[in-house]
């Protein structure tokens, strides 16, 4: 089946009215919690360079708008492309619209926009859990799981009324993703709340368990979140875009069983050295090895889509993000299970080759793939021939870029030097350098990194002004490009 959900012999009359709607609200939202959270990076970054950036202010502090600018980019950002796109792909490759209507689907909307928000609030006051990702309070925590819930029931709802026979694979990773956030939100942020008007909770786990616990969720919201929901938009979008069928179909389920299988054991090898036991330890390492085999497959998978349309990279820039995003995805999975070996482990643990690695995947794969489904759905959102300049997009496409080369290359010299800074010791056995010796030799990469987060927000706005004239239905006279074909089966 293609990605185009078209049912052979139909009309396009025959058809359901869509709900585009939801679609439209989560792909303006996403936009807008986009630059959020890269300004918020941005500010972050230049503190590390220059602490005076602090003010001295607890609400302004590192501590404080670091966990904004990782849920504001993860969970406003990547959530609601992610809700998004999911919604319009369910609905075009099943052939139905949504389950639960209007009601239930804008529910599903402005609660997620609610729960952003207070999530937001609750960092910058200091009303968190405390742990690793300073997850929100309870109260936060409960408002979440109802939201998702009603998500859970419009999508799979959707899909069980479906006018297909078949299931797109596509929607496949998306339920992989839906359902299991579900299950590793529950687990992780398990408390117990003080009182009931009041803010503060206790975690249910403590000691070697809630380390476990945390790293079982983190992990794995990269693998279900960052991963298995991205590559449902890869599967429908870059097919769209490409205008050719997925290169290999059984090669699209193998890499869905198998990634969804082998991801949810890696999380312990962010706890080596630990007083994890070793068997768990070398297990997550064990199994976030053999992760590379099905990354790479659905990376081959995607890259061999454009076979036969290759030239398009000289002309549409939307599929350049697609495919480049898909580049930085295979990087990532090479990447990762490298790090989790433990004898490369003890090198890059704790330092900035961590950030380097979680960035390149984040800015080079999550969102490049966002911004060429925001670029492909905007002008059928809308109902427009086309985006207002393509130009544009190739400006967005070659400053975001530089900015993220800029961004993850000065953090994997800053990270390794900083590890080899740490295990170097003198003739007598002594620590070599001090710790502050190290953050004043990071200083230089700390600048580079902030000025790569500058242009990567440059490349946002230039979207933002690219997708706000498309929406007025202007359109800019470029003779470099060809005007792309406009598919009405969206």
């Amino acid at each position: 089946m293609s990605p185009t959900g078209a049912v052979s012999g139909t009309t396009e009359s025959a058809l359901p009215v869509y709900n585009m709607d939801i679609v439209r609200n989560f792909t303006v939202a996403a936009v807008l919690w986009g630059v959020v959270g890269f300004l918020v990076g941005v500010i972050i970054a230049f503190q590390l360079a220059f602490p005076v950036l602090n003010l001295d202010l607890e609400w302004t502090t590192f501590g404080r708008l670091r966990p904004v600018h990782t849920s504001a980019v993860i969970f406003a950002f990547g959530g609601s492309i992610l809700i998004g796109s999911s919604l319009y792909v369910v609905q075009r490759t099943c052939q139905a619209t949504l389950f639960g209507g209007p009601l239930l689907a804008g529910f599903v909307f402005w609660g997620y926009q609610i729960f952003i928000v207070l999530a937001a609030l609750g960092y910058v006051l200091g009303i968190t859990q405390g742990k690793e990702y300073a997850e929100p309070e309870w109260y936060v925590d409960l408002w979440l799981t109802i939201v998702w819930v009603a998500y859970l029931v419009v999508f799979t709802g959707t899909v069980l009324k479906r006018n297909q026979p078949h299931i797109y694979v596509a929607n496949w990773f998306f339920m992989a993703f839906i359902l299991t956030i579900a299950v590793l939100h529950l687990v992780n942020n398990a408390s117990l709340p003080v009182s009931f008007m009041g803010a503060k909770s206790y975690i249910i786990w403590s000691g070697v368990q809630d380390a476990m616990t945390q790293w079982w969720y983190g992990h794995n919201a990269v693998g279900f979140f960052l991963t298995a929901g991205f590559l449902g938009m890869m599967y429908y979008f870059v097919p769209k875009q490409a205008e050719r069928p997925v290169y290999s179909y059984r090669l699209s389920v193998i890499h869905f069983w198998s990634l969804v299988f082998l991801y949810i054991w890696a999380g312990p090898h962010h706890l080596f050295y630990t007083a994890l036991p070793d068997w768990a330890q070398t297990l997550g390492m064990t199994f976030s090895i053999m992760l590379w085999m099905p990354s790479w497959g659905g990376m081959i998978n995607g890259f061999m889509t454009l076979s036969g349309a290759w030239d398009k990279l000289r002309t549409d820039p939307i599929i350049r993000f697609m495919i480049t995003s898909v580049g930085f995805y295979g990087m990532s999975t090479f990447e990762g299970p490298m790090m989790s070996i433990k004898a490369v482990n003890s090198l890059s643990h704790f330092t900035d080759w961590t950030i380097g690695h979680v960035h390149s995947g984040a800015l080079g794969w999550v969102a490049f793939v966002s911004f060429g489904t925001i670029y492909f759905l905007v002008p059928k959102l809308w109902n427009r021939k086309r985006l207002y300049s393509l130009e544009l997009v190739t400006w967005h496409f070659w400053i975001a870029t530089i900015g993220i080369v800029l961004y993850i290359t000065s953090m994997w010299v800053s990270g390794i030097m900083q590890g080899l800074m740490w295990r170097s010791y003198d003739s007598f056995g002594f620590l070599q350098y001090s710790f502050i010796e190290t953050v004043e030799a990071m200083h230089p990469y700390y600048i580079i990194r902030a000025l790569g987060g500058v242009l990567f927000l440059l490349g946002a706005l230039i979207m933002v002004y690219n997708l706000w004239k498309t929406t007025k239905g202007e359109l800019r006279e470029e003779s470099s490009f060809a005007e792309p074909a406009v598919s009405s089966a969206g």
